[in-house]
Formats: structure tokens, C-alpha cells, sequence
């Protein structure tokens, strides 16, 4: 049934079930969604927490990932994942929109859309990608700072603290600065672009006892490894950022070139998801059973053929 307005809208806050997951044992699976559309499908996948990206939510509205966006709109797409999917929500908070106060309404904005975690990271304005090269890294007290005014803001929410030291500072500079962060309150950390098993190894070494997370981005620093072979190396939670929105985004270019090419999608039928597939992941029936006055779709057995 939908999370909209039916019975079965969780009651629990997103932050406590976050935390909840967190905490469980084993490694905390977070698949990338940048829509409700790819949050429905992680879900019905068998996850249970999704992370929203601000590079795939900035390249899915065509735009680049320099923190352009606003609050609002991060919000307007923290709605869509947790209401559609109701599961808790990584989100990416980039440097936090601001100071200490602009976090802080930050975090209450976030809360209220229904995210379960924010990641706030040390880099300045305007902030690039965590695989890309010569970032710009905020002084390391500035950021505790922002961690440190995230938690005084929440209620339920996780603070991630993300630093993208490594590749300017090195590891002790990284592991300076996720000290830093974990004592102004951060609840997990997340060094950012880390690129062999030996960096990822040795900060966990670091940082005995704190909760780290793992970026698992395709063409960047990070060799591919699996969600298991991170476990091994000391990460307690993984997230694949915008695989969705690059497979989504490549099929995408690929239909409108064959409708270019052959005058019509009637070659692309086959890679489609049909609409009684379309139907039964967003749940039409289960919102056409709310309100009686609607009558139940009858869905096309096939399309039709020329004559």
C-alpha cells in the first residue's frame, strides 16, 4: 500500500530507524535514489534505506555539482523518496548552505521532509564533486562548528561528518579532522575519495569505535569494491550515489536517438517498463482502493498492431 495517506505511514521518526539500521550489525546497504520512482524500485529491491545525492539531484535537473541548489529544493526531493518509498534517507547536505545557523535550519528542514541522516562536508564554496580534483577544504574548525550546531539542531536526525582531506592533507589530515568532527558530535564519519584498500584499511585503523561510511561512485578514485569487502575493511555503511540516475540517464539517451533515428520508440519496446509494471510499483489500485468514486484501471493486455 502507498505511504501517502493510508494506515501504514511508519510512526517511528526516520532518524531513530536510521540509527536503528545503523546500529544493527553488518554492513548498511545505501543504494542511490533520485527520484520516488528509483526509490520505489530500490525498496522493492529489498532495501531498507536510500541515499539522495546532490550530484544526481543536481544532474537530474541539469545542472553541475557546485552546491547551486537550495534547502528547498533538496527538500523537495527528500518528500519524494520518503513518502513514496517511507524508507529512511541519507541526505546529502553538501557544506551545509551556509554557517552555523543556515545548518541548523538545514537540519530542521531536512528532519521535517522525512530524511533519517544528513552528510555535511569540509570543503568551501563552490564545493566539486569528492572524486575531482584541487577541492577547496574549510578550516577544520569552522566545519566542527557546523557539525556541532547540526547537533544541537536535531532532533532524531544522524550527523555525517565527510571530510576531503585525504587527497590534499593526506591521511593524518584526514584523520585529524574526522577526530575533530567525532568530538563536536558527529555519529559517523565518511572520508571522502579514498582510493586503495590500504587507505581504506588504515583510517578505520584510526578511528576505532566510530561508525564509518563508504562512496562506492563509478569513474572515480575508488576502486570497485563490494559491499562485503568494505565490511572487511572496517565501513559499517556503503552508498552507490548516482548509479541510478547514470543507467536511468544512458537509457534515457539511447531512446531519444532511436526515436531521432527511427521515427518512432516502436525499437525500444523491449527495454521499457510496461505499464502494468509501471502500475504495480507506484501502486494504482492500492490508491484508486482509497477513494470508492474511482473506477479500478483495466490495464491493456498488448498493444495493438497495425492493420
Amino acid at each position: 500500500m502507498t505511504y501517502l495517506v493510508a494506515d501504514d505511514v511508519p510512526t517511528i521518526p526516520a532518524g531513530q530507524r536510521f540509527r536503528a539500521l545503523m546500529e544493527r550489525g553488518g554492513i548498511m546497504q545505501m543504494p542511490g535514489a533520485h527520484n520516488g520512482m528509483a526509490a520505489l524500485q530500490a525498496k522493492k529491491a529489498g532495501f531498507e534505506a536510500l541515499y539522495l545525492s546532490g550530484a544526481a539531484m543536481t544532474a537530474s535537473m541539469g545542472l553541475p555539482d557546485l552546491g547551486v541548489i537550495t534547502v528547498d529544493e533538496v527538500c523537495f526531493f527528500i518528500r519524494q523518496l520518503a513518502r513514496s518509498s517511507g524508507l529512511p534517507i541519507l541526505a546529502d547536505g553538501d557544506t551545509g548552505y551556509g554557517e552555523a545557523l543556515n545548518v541548523m535550519h538545514m537540519v530542521r528542514c531536512f528532519e521535517d521532509a522525512g530524511a533519517g541522516a544528513v552528510q555535511i562536508e569540509d570543503q568551501q564554496l563552490p564545493k566539486k564533486c569528492g572524486h575531482l580534483n584541487d577541492k577547496k577544504l574549510a578550516d577544520a574548525h569552522d566545519m566542527a562548528a557546523k557539525v556541532a550546531a547540526a547537533r544541537k539542531a536535531r532532533r532524531h536526525l544522524i550527523i555525517i561528518a565527510r571530510t576531503d582531506a585525504a587527497a590534499s592533507e593526506g591521511m593524518d589530515g584526514a584523520v585529524a579532522r574526522a577526530k575533530l568532527y567525532m568530538e563536536a558530535g558527529a555519529d559517523a564519519i565518511f572520508p571522502e575519495a579514498l582510493n586503495t584498500e590500504d587507505m581504506f584499511r588504515e583510517f578505520a585503523r584510526r578511528m576505532p569505535g566510530m561508525k564509518l561510511l563508504a562512496n562506492m561512485t563509478e569513474f572515480g578514485r575508488t576502486p570497485f569494491y563490494t559491499a562485503s569487502e568494505f565490511e572487511a575493511m572496517g565501513y559499517s555503511m556503503v552508498i552507490w550515489p548516482v548509479s541510478s540516475m547514470r543507467v536511468a540517464s544512458k537509457a534515457q539517451e539511447e531512446l531519444y536517438a532511436a526515436i531521432r533515428r527511427d521515427g518512432g520508440a516502436h525499437n525500444m519496446v523491449e527495454r521499457m517498463q510496461t505499464r502494468k509494471e509501471l502500475y504495480d510499483t507506484i501502486d494504482l489500485h492500492g490508491y484508486e482502493a482509497l477513494d470508492a468514486s474511482i473506477v479500478q484501471t483495466v490495464i491493456p493486455e498488448a498493444m495493438p498492431q497495425k492493420a
